[in-house]
């Protein structure tokens, strides 16, 4: 067995595999169902222009800056900054960053593999036509029925250790036969039956609806709560701050183009969230039924109903979540190698056995999330179930703080000569920029969405009648600035019954018919960067 911190963690032996892997790790659940409803609420294709920009701004600096210091110092993040510290000279408290940043995409993988459960589940259900003709109340009552039936949590307990052992799995094969292998063949499989069912949408249902909701310009939608949402989508979607683009960095080829291709995967994740979203809008027959639709609502509800009235719904349906199952599993095989490469790192574990260690305590860990839909629904902290104070704990403190970290150290600690050193080959003016944005530009803007996450989230929980001492006390909890039927999804937290913002929320005004039922996931349990 190699000794502690210098067990050699594997690399990619091909140099296109850090492309198709990005790719798995960026692709999510928030393609499917956040950004269609974002962008068909927020002015469309200007939207999108809006969230591309954000998207050069914020997430491409942070993702380049994370993959080459894993590629630099061949470690994951952890050993990634302690040699980068000690070579800077730095403060060891910038070293925070590494552990910070793998417990950050533990406790995500947790979630996702809960969320991971529930897809699988609804693989079967579709296959099984679970979903002929069905009405809103009966898919809710499916969903209801998994996840928050009363004496059910051992079959949604089933479902979640099943995803988490296909992840394991993977994992557990090595870093060519298990990841580079997997999602060689996983990646490009869900695009082409992404693209298969695109067509199926657009030959069988109203690609005009797709386009006028997703791609039409429409400049009377778009204001600064459009900015907004664009800049919280952008930075909570990608996997920053998660340790995933330090590890593929490390593993990645001598000859592989970093920076090319880190934007290329940027721009593909784009193209997967329009395409997604003209998808669901296209199949929508009446063209409108989708509208203000998000979250656990649109995916495990609406859809299915929607997907039902198709000719031939109980493959189509089955194929829809096969679809999401694949893009979920790449997302949870990325999120785990952090972790698993810490851990082979600290203790010079082997491989399968540090996968299997990680993947118990993932497993643990998300019957928390798990158990609070159901058996510790009632138990609440401050008017929050468990889940509720971790997804605020991850996505307001852990990831904006790793992210301001490494901002601030590559701004301010490193040198011009050393971070061009370690940027490589890159012009003078985009280097330039790439330095200003991470000392100026970057610490203040992710300072300002974790604060601005964290507020909102300590806002919603008084919303849903929380004692808290931040809430008021009065009866009329306050809200830290106003809040209008129009600021609707501006991209942060809000509570389902709250016409404030949120990216997790249930639109304004949307029926109850189509809400699942009280202890079942809704719009305001949706980890909306988790995936």
């Amino acid at each position: 067995m190699a000794s502690k911190y210098h067990t050699s963690i594997g690399s990619f032996t091909r140099k296109s595999t850090f492309f198709w892997a990005s790719v798995g790790a960026t692709v999510g659940l928030a393609n499917l169902w956040q950004f269609p409803y974002l962008a068909s609420i927020h002015g469309g294709g200007l939207f999108i222009f809006l969230y591309l920009a954000c998207l050069l701004l914020v997430t491409l600096p942070l993702m380049v800056t994370e993959a080459v210091l894993g590629r630099h110092s061949r470690h994951g993040i952890v050993l990634a900054m302690d040699g980068m510290v000690k070579d800077a000279g730095c403060s060891p408290l910038w070293r925070l960053a590494g552990p910070l940043s793998v417990l950050a995409a533990f406790l995500v993988l947790s979630f996702t593999a809960v969320f991971g459960g529930i897809v699988l589940a609804y693989v079967f259900f579709g296959a099984a036509d679970s979903f002929r003709a069905a009405t809103p109340e009966a898919a809710t009552g499916i969903l209801t029925d998994l996840v928050s039936r009363p004496g059910g949590h051992r079959e949604f307990m089933a479902w979640h250790a099943f995803f988490l052992v296909l992840v394991v799995w993977v994992s557990a094969q090595g870093v060519v036969k298990g990841l580079e292998r997997s999602l060689r063949f996983l990646v490009p499989a869900a695009l082409l039956l992404m693209l298969g069912l695109f067509a199926l949408s657009a030959s069988h249902g109203r690609l005009d609806s797709g386009i006028e909701h997703i791609l039409a310009l429409r400049p009377d939608d778009v204001g600064f709560n459009s900015v907004k949402a664009a800049f919280f989508h952008a930075f909570y979607t990608l996997g920053l701050g998660m340790g995933v683009w330090a590890i593929f960095g490390a593993y990645s080829t001598s000859h592989t183009r970093l920076k090319r291709s880190l934007l290329a995967v940027v721009l593909m994740d784009t193209l997967v969230a329009i395409l997604a979203g003209l998808m669901m809008f296209s199949v929508a027959l009446d063209g409108a039924s989708l509208d203000g639709e998000r979250g656990f609502g649109l995916l495990f509800v609406s859809l299915p109903v929607t997907l039902a009235q198709l000719p031939h719904s109980q493959l189509i349906i089955a194929a829809v979540f096969l679809l999401v199952l694949m893009i979920v599993w790449a997302t949870a095989i990325s999120l785990l190698e952090p972790v698993v490469g810490w851990f082979r790192e600290w203790t010079g574990a082997p491989r399968g056995w540090s996968a299997v260690i990680a993947g118990v305590a993932v497993w643990a860990a998300g019957l928390g999330s798990l158990f609070s839909f159901n058996l510790w629904a009632d138990y609440r902290f401050a008017g929050a179930t468990l889940f509720r104070w971790l997804e605020l704990t991850t996505g307001g403190i852990l990831i904006p703080l790793v992210a301001l970290l490494i901002a601030t150290f590559a701004g301010w600690c490193l040198t011009r000569r050393y971070a061009a050193r370690i940027l490589g080959n890159t012009p003078v003016a985009i280097r330039k920029i790439w330095y200003w944005v991470m000392r100026l530009v970057l610490p203040v803007l992710v300072a300002w969405i974790g604060i601005q996450y964290t507020v909102f989230s300590l806002s919603n929980l008084c919303d849903n009648g929380s004692a808290a001492i931040w809430c008021a006390q009065d009866g009329a909890p306050e809200q830290p600035m106003p809040a209008t039927a129009n600021d609707d999804g501006d991209g942060l937290p809000a509570s389902p019954q709250s016409e404030g913002p949120g990216p997790e929320g249930n639109a304004s005004g949307q029926g109850a018919e189509s809400q699942p039922a009280e202890n079942a996931p809704n719009g305001d349990d949706i980890l909306y960067h988790s995936v």
